[in-house]
């Protein structure tokens, strides 16, 4: 058995950033800085994907608005209005 009690650590996700952080000096700065930089990548990702769902929807609207104003074949083939007066 061993004599250290294991007690699970509250933020296992950031055990391997103590380093980087004992390096820079800053501590809780750096943290912040670096949960900040991780929330605005996190949101211009959120952006391009929001981006590229509008405009699928904005096409299917298209395509689905404007399809009635097609010309049909029947339309093309009726000989009682050419256009012409």
């Amino acid at each position: 058995m061993s004599r250290h009690p294991s007690h699970p650590s509250r933020f296992p996700r950031f055990r391997r950033f103590w380093k980087p952080v004992l390096a820079s000096g800053a501590g809780g700065t750096t943290l912040v800085i670096w949960f900040e930089e991780t929330m605005a990548f996190a949101a211009e990702i959120f952006g391009v994907i929001l981006v590229a769902i509008l405009g699928g929807l904005i096409c299917l609207f298209d395509h689905f608005i404007f399809k009635s104003r097609m010309p049909r074949r029947e339309d093309r083939l009726d000989m009682t209005y050419t256009g012409k007066k």
